[in-house]
């Protein structure tokens, strides 16, 4: 069979699929090893501790290790929209990452690589050895990604395709077949732009073009299972899940992505969006269950979306907050009632005073109790 034939008819039966990048690479170890190395060496990675692993190192350093089998990887690219306004959320509300706006690509993505496996199978005549990766392996995936011609690493770290920016999901299929390897891209089109540098809050985006994990909005907001660190939760602004700013601030992506992306990630409304956030901070298990069960908002649970919606609250300032935040000083979840005083401090005046002191009376968590003192000495000091 012809390869290079059957490797574009491959792509091409990808973009019918509603991918809208497809390439191929090969499986050898990835170049840029020695910088994710580095970086985990440095504790850049956080509280991602499942990076370093060492029964992924292996997988990282050779694909060949999740599929002994693998000649060929096919990576592939899905699009969600591109958020119109960079701004900060309208009153009251709260910012979601673009690409968690609507169903989790965990769930949507594996039937259309499926589907292009068989598509590959039926082609060829013979079953083939595969492995399919939707952010579930440990696999440099943006090296491979860049390796297969679908962009170049860009400063903030994340790939960038020239004619269509960075608003899309990637995934991956290790196969046993050999096909042809498309040709990387090298050039470096950032230039000397280092507008998402100056605008990350958090100062997270190293010069080597990795992330400090640990201060990374997105992995606040997301990963941590802990206290967010009081010090950066000022600088969260209204973001409750994930952040898009380097994304947004980026020139590849204001002249090129476009608009709309994959119809399954699109927004239902703004309310998936831009949530209501004293609505959200209502929200009991079985109600946070229902509306972001299958949704990529299901991954810090209720208790840490729910510390994420009260630090929004206290960076808003609004007083009109204060009934629901003083509601939350009472939830089971011992996170939720540290990171709703600390809102209530932000946020000041007589109620809010009154409602830490009546809580902090019955407090038995030492750890809560000092998030109440704490918000209590800065009520005092407004």
């Amino acid at each position: 069979m012809d390869r290079a034939k059957l490797t574009a008819d491959l792509k091409a039966e990808a973009v019918r699929l509603g991918f809208v990048l497809a390439g191929v690479t090969t499986p050898d170890p990835p170049a840029s090893l020695p910088v994710f190395e580095n970086w985990l060496a440095a504790g850049r990675h956080g509280p991602l501790g499942y990076l370093a692993r060492p029964d992924t190192l292996a997988a990282r350093r050779d694909p060949r290790a999740l599929l002994p089998e693998c000649e060929s990887i096919l990576v592939v690219a899905a699009a969600y929209d591109r958020p119109e306004d960079a701004g900060p959320a309208k009153p009251g509300r709260g910012r979601v990452a673009a690409y968690a706006w609507q169903e989790d690509y965990h769930a949507a993505l594996p039937p259309r690589l499926a589907a292009l496996v068989a598509w590959l199978e039926a082609e060829t005549g013979a079953p083939i050895p595969h492995r399919i990766l939707t952010d579930s392996g440990p696999v440099l995936e943006r090296d491979l990604a860049q390796r297969a011609g679908l962009g170049w690493i860009g400063k903030n770290s994340m790939l960038i395709h020239p004619q269509r920016g960075s608003y899309f999901l990637l995934a991956e299929v290790l196969l046993g077949v050999e096909l042809e390897p498309d040709a990387a891209i090298e050039t470096d089109h950032c230039g000397t732009c280092t507008r998402c540098i100056e605008a990350c809050p958090t100062d997270c985006i190293l010069p080597d073009r990795t992330l400090d994990a640990g201060r990374c909005i997105s992995t606040l907001t997301i990963e941590l299972k802990t206290a967010i660190p009081p010090d950066l939760r000022p600088l969260m602004g209204d973001w409750v899940f994930g952040c898009d700013i380097c994304q947004q601030v980026c020139p590849w992506n204001e002249r090129f992505a476009p608009p709309q992306g994959d119809p399954a990630f699109a927004a239902a409304g703004i309310e998936r969006a831009q949530p209501l956030l004293v609505d959200e901070l209502g929200l009991g298990a079985e109600e946070f269950k229902q509306k972001y069960g299958a949704t990529p908002l299901a991954r810090p649970k209720r208790a840490g979306y729910l510390c994420n919606v009260a630090v929004a609250l206290g960076n808003a300032g609004d007083a009109a907050a204060v009934p629901a935040l003083a509601a939350a000083l009472g939830d089971a979840e011992p996170l939720v009632r540290g990171h709703a005083a600390w809102a209530l401090g932000r946020i000041g005046g007589d109620a809010a005073r009154a409602a830490l002191a009546a809580a902090l009376a019955g407090e038995a968590d030492a750890e809560v109790r000092g998030e109440m003192e704490a918000a209590l000495g800065a009520v005092e000091l407004g």
